[in-house]
């Protein structure tokens, strides 16, 4: 059973609640197109900040299109579909190669970034899958 989160009644310390959840929030709509930066975790983040905040953005983004059924697969089950992680697996090895042998100059940067792609690759990996809905 989950435990009922009370919502602070301060209005600034919602307000900075808010700020930083929707933060958050695009922070982590950047990460579903930039590989390296981590797109659950800052939903996570956000989800965690409304809930504290705002019921109603909070609703919004757990019901949301788009992340609400990712957020929600996440939260309850701890599962990644099965489309999302060759998604973004792929998406991340396209993009690490590409920066690798155009972008960057040094070796060791560029043995940084496949190593950074490995570690990435594992993390998505130990997720289990569900179905793409």
């Amino acid at each position: 059973m989950v435990k009922e989160i009370k919502q602070t009644e301060n209005k600034i310390l919602k307000f900075i609640l808010i700020i930083t959840g929707s933060i958050s929030l695009g922070l982590g709509v950047l990460g579903i197109f930039l590989p390296l930066l981590p797109t659950t975790p800052f939903l996570l983040l956000s989800a965690a900040l409304f809930l504290r905040s705002s019921k109603r953005l909070y609703h919004w983004l757990m019901n949301h299109k788009y992340l609400g059924i990712h957020l929600q697969n996440y939260i309850q089950y701890k599962t990644i579909p099965k489309k999302t992680k060759i998604y973004a697996i792929s998406l991340l090895w396209i993009t690490i190669l590409l920066t690798a042998i155009f972008a960057v100059p040094h070796f060791w940067v560029k043995i940084l970034l496949i190593i950074i792609a490995l570690a990435v690759t594992l993390h998505i990996l130990s997720f289990k899958s569900n179905r793409a809905l």
